[in-house]
């Protein structure tokens, strides 16, 4: 059961906004803030990405049993088990934002709405890449709320470069959606622009994120470390568009996990050596 519900919520895919919320986290408190920060923010992050998700499997639950590349989703955990883990994960979040500060606890439902509200607006927009993003750029403010109690500039640069990150992915993730999106009329960028045209949107969006990934760099004072890391994400992203440019999906699949989930590490990793070296 255990298994099926990781797989059901991608649980693997928790390795995109975790990597910013402990780099933000690490920036914010110029090391560790302490193993049991560090932990109730780790909790926090889980708990939120599995409401989410599951909240998204919830809400396209019959959409999903109709596309081809999703029908098997919803034979991995039964609708009422599905809404149990949506009603546990979700309060255990608020639960654990209490135990952090009680500005993460009076904003956790405004968190809870910005991620859940991305899973209902491909019904009605064709901006949802941006909702996703939204959803995900969370992460580092949070994180950083958690540490200090405040907002501050870095952390939201940091999050409009995750926004664009992300919505740039998801394009190019949703191409192997074109069609099912079009037969089912749904509000999807790809539909709307073609696949051609998607990807140059989301090469123009990946380069406005890497922009936008230096400036955290340099708000936030990292140095030599976050540079050399910055040069590799600037390959990884590279590389992503090169084998999303060849249209195949088997190809495009393994990109999208292979080379976001390195953007992450490095970011993370470049962060890490900067905090650790003053």
């Amino acid at each position: 059961m255990l298994a099926s519900a990781l797989r059901f919520i991608r649980f693997s895919h928790t390795v995109f906004a975790l990597p910013f919320a402990l780099g933000s986290m690490l920036v914010a408190a110029h090391g560790l803030p302490g193993w049991r920060l560090t932990g109730l923010i780790l909790l926090a992050m889980v708990f939120a990405r599995t409401a989410a998700m599951t909240f998204n499997r919830i809400a396209d639950w019959e959409m999903d049993k109709r596309n081809p590349r999703t029908e098997a989703r919803h034979k991995l955990l039964p609708y009422r088990a599905a809404m149990a883990m949506l009603v546990i994960s979700s309060a255990a979040f608020v639960a654990v934002t209490y135990a952090i500060n009680a500005l993460c606890f009076w904003l956790s439902p405004v968190a809870l709405v910005i991620v859940f509200f991305y899973s209902l607006t491909k019904r009605f927009t064709h901006a949802a890449q941006f909702f996703l993003g939204l959803a995900l750029s969370v992460a580092p403010v949070g994180a950083w709320l958690a540490v200090t109690g405040a907002f501050a500039f870095p952390p939201l640069v940091l999050a409009a470069a995750v926004l664009l990150w992300v919505a740039g992915f998801d394009l190019i993730y949703a191409t192997q959606d074109h069609d099912f999106d079009k037969a089912e009329g749904l509000h999807s960028m790809v539909v709307k622009l073609g696949v051609p045209g998607a990807l140059r949107l989301a090469r123009v969006l990946h380069t406005a994120a890497f922009a936008g990934l230096i400036a955290f760099g340099y708000f936030a004072g990292l140095g030599t470390g976050y540079a050399v890391a910055s040069v590799f994400i600037c390959g990884m992203l590279l590389y992503e568009h090169r084998v999303a440019a060849q249209l195949d999906v088997a190809a495009v699949n393994r990109a999208f996990f292979l080379s976001n989930a390195i953007v992450g590490a490095l970011f993370v990793a470049g962060v890490a050596v900067d905090v650790f070296s003053r």
